[in-house]
């Protein structure tokens, strides 16, 4: 591959636009490239390209003509979300032809450092952490990749006086060569994505890409509870830092005799943790080592530590009222999503569920509800997890229309000292068109039913 100096004039055909590839396009133009995009949407009602090729960058939609490869571009930059058996795909492997995604080209044209977050699950929280963390340090952070704006858009912004703390996918980092962020952090490996990557084993190959290119001089924070992280790791040159929830680790962040700890060093109590559940905690522990490393104050980490609310509708945290505490996570769009959020209280919960109906079952819930007092269910599986609730035991149930209707319904049950959960375990789709507006219709509910604004403690 070849650095943001060599990209004058070079060949570049872009696969597939969306955000990705527009803002790979809007880069490499900058960079002097002679741009080519294409893109499977009809130019007529192509926004994108046609805002591209009033820059002058050549367009071409409406179909994937095998010409495109045929021209001989000396790389293809290609949408992750685009497998690689696509025809374009195979015919640039065939003709030796270099693949990547936009995040590798995003680094060559980096003037700053990069911090690489990837893992299976706790991406977006973690990279939002970092990202608080490093807020007043020496360097300026940005916030990049799955999270917000695109790798390629941040960089343009960026200086020597910045950090770009980037979010990952495996879909990403399969299409980077020469990528090395100072400092990378590896959060866990489960089970995702086979469908795309063919196998566990290529899946996890994507993810080692993170750390593959780091040197003695570089980072790698890594979860030492996870076996197939410790394993992976293990060759890696880098400067290693552990993370556990569950050993004493005098050099790494862990959780010991009721304190976040880093480096042997106490930073806030577990009490005093903002974030409800294990895996939070963990999430907590590998930012404040990545953000340490990365220059971050001491006291800025402890206090974000303290007050971080969480990502908006990703077990976010809404406000107190009347010793009620609610929680948006309608980010949990299946059971299992569901159960990892029950499984972050101790306290009893009201849980409010419900949404599409794919025609799944719910029992995944019914041994996760021996907390749950009370379960509000609405919308087409209402009927479904009302089911599971009574097999579960749950002593209140009820069942309604809306999400509005069921907020009301679950503070009329709540009891003080009770958690009111909204984690639907199904998609949004019967009647919001994404995740987000359904947990910003429940959080204005809770609003709407209490008289008080989101973030109060009262």
């Amino acid at each position: 591959m070849f650095s943001k100096n060599d990209w004058k004039n070079r060949r570049v055909l872009i696969l597939g636009l969306a955000r990705s590839g527009t803002e790979a396009a809007y880069l490499l133009h900058q960079l002097g490239a002679d741009v080519t995009v294409n893109d499977s949407l009809a130019f007529d009602e192509n926004e994108l390209a046609q805002e591209l090729q009033s820059l002058g960058i050549r367009t071409v939609c409406g179909s994937h003509p095998p010409e495109l490869i045929e021209e001989k571009p000396e790389v293809l930059v290609k949408n992750p979300g685009i497998r690689y058996d696509h025809e374009l795909v195979q015919k640039a492997v065939e003709a030796g032809i270099p693949i990547i995604t936009e995040v590798e080209a995003a680094y060559d044209a980096a003037p700053c450092d990069m911090i690489g977050i990837t893992g299976s699950n706790g991406k977006t929280t973690t990279t939002t952490y970092i990202h608080e963390m490093l807020k007043g340090s020496s360097r300026q952070p940005l916030l990049a990749g799955n999270i917000g704006e695109t790798a390629s858009k941040v960089v343009r912004q960026a200086s020597s006086d910045h950090v770009m703390v980037t979010e990952l996918s495996s879909f990403q980092l399969m299409g980077t060569v020469n990528f090395r962020p100072n400092v990378a952090v590896l959060l866990n490996i489960a089970d995702a994505h086979l469908d795309y990557h063919g196998s566990k084993e290529a899946y996890i190959e994507a993810k080692a890409m993170l750390f593959r290119n780091q040197t003695e001089s570089d980072t790698l924070v890594y979860n030492a509870d996870d076996p197939i992280v410790c394993s992976m790791v293990e060759s890696a040159p880098s400067i290693k830092i552990p993370f556990s929830t569950k050993k004493k680790l005098a050099d790494g962040a862990c959780l010991f005799d009721g304190w976040l700890c880093l480096h042997g060093e106490k930073l806030v109590r577990e009490t005093d943790f903002s974030l409800p559940g294990s895996y939070n905690i963990a999430n907590g522990l590998a930012a404040a080592a990545a953000a340490a490393a990365a220059g971050a104050e001491l006291e800025q980490i402890k206090s974000v530590l303290r007050q971080f609310g969480g990502v908006e509708h990703r077990l976010q945290h809404v406000m107190v009222w009347k010793e009620r505490t609610f929680f948006n996570n309608s980010k949990a769009t299946n059971v299992p999503a569901a159960v990892t959020s029950l499984q972050a209280f101790t306290q009893p919960v009201i849980l409010i569920a419900g949404g599409l109906d794919r025609g799944l079952s719910f029992d995944g819930l019914i041994p996760e509800m021996s907390n749950v007092h009370g379960l509000i269910s609405y919308g087409e599986t209402a009927g479904k997890l009302l089911e599971a609730g009574e097999s579960a035991g749950v002593p209140e149930r009820h069942q309604t229309e809306t999400l509005e209707k069921a907020v009301e319904l679950a503070i009329d049950v709540s009891r003080e000292g009770d958690v009111i959960l909204l984690s639907p375990a199904c998609a949004s789709w019967d009647q919001f068109s994404t995740f987000e507006e359904r947990g910003r219709t429940f959080i204005h509910a809770v609003e709407q039913a209490t008289g008080k604004k989101a973030g109060n403690h009262t």
